[in-house]
């Protein structure tokens, strides 16, 4: 970090040690035709990441003090392309799930799906209109368990139904954590998605919310998920959506997702512009 002053989204010290070991061995491996490993400071890197995610700036808008995009973006794309960032999220997860006192993998998962409106220059190829929410845009659908810990994500044009989005969700489930045997999701999930389930050894279990009371009401295990999207809220870069590729999109949901799993291991919190 050198001299400079921090900034609420920076890792701490407890923070990177998590984090940091695992990028020292990947750096490790990369070692070029000439010898080196590179220079770049990697915590300054992830430190940029984490600004951009948090308050949402253009790239040519990043601070001065920090790494600029042609350094961050070249790490952000090669991680998102080689999965450092699916792995750095995974080994997270299972530190968060032992420190609850949980099995590494879970057994039971929540699926739901957020559309969100898109800038103008995401490509129209990748973008759509969701129907029933009236929203130009992208479709983002989770997968987490039952500590609001994602397992899948996955980023589609927001005319993509839900049936598509959650069978996708379950086979990356499947993949990522065989363990799970039980998928719950809302009404806007259809039978397809129970068959699929039934094939992946998953079963899908439909939870209604109640018609008997007005307004929005937690429905019981269902409501989890929702909360992990109002947390990812407070991610501004996720507010909307504002990348041309879909995969970059759910890297971004990964490292917000990384930031909030680093503050929960580590006992930390990020300020507000509340905070004095």
């Amino acid at each position: 970090m050198g001299d400079r002053k921090p900034y609420p989204s920076d890792v701490s010290d407890a923070q990177w040690a998590l984090i940091g070991p695992f990028l020292d061995v990947w750096r490790a491996g990369r070692v070029s035709v000439a010898g080196r490993t590179g220079e770049q400071d990697l915590r300054e890197v992830v430190n940029a990441i984490l600004y951009q995610n948090r308050t949402g700036c253009q790239w040519a808008y990043l601070p001065h003090d920090l790494p600029q995009k042609p350094v961050v973006y070249y790490y952000f794309a090669l991680w998102r392309d080689d999965g450092t960032d699916a792995v750095i999220h995974d080994l997270l997860r299972c530190q968060a799930r032992q420190k609850a006192g949980r099995a590494e993998d879970p057994t039971m998962v929540v699926l739901d799906t957020q559309s969100v409106r898109a800038a103008n220059h995401v490509p129209a190829a990748t973008t759509g209109k969701d129907a029933g929410k009236k929203v130009p845009g992208r479709k983002r659908g989770l997968a987490v368990d039952a500590l609001g810990l994602i397992i899948a994500v996955v980023v589609t044009a927001a005319s993509v139904t839900d049936n598509v989005i959650g069978i996708r969700l379950l086979d990356k489930v499947a993949a990522h954590a065989p363990t799970v045997t039980v998928a719950m999701v809302d009404a806007g999930f259809k039978q397809d998605v129970a068959v699929h389930g039934a094939v992946t050894g998953i079963d899908v279990e439909v939870v209604k919310r109640s018609d008997t009371m007005p307004g929005f009401v937690p429905v019981k295990k269902r409501w989890i998920v929702e909360q992990v999207y109002g947390t990812l809220m407070l991610h501004r870069r996720l507010a909307r959506e504002y990348e041309s590729r879909p995969e970059s999109s759910v890297s971004r949901t990964l490292w917000a997702s990384i930031a909030n799993m680093a503050r929960r291991l580590t006992g930390t919190s990020t300020p507000t512009w509340r905070d004095r």
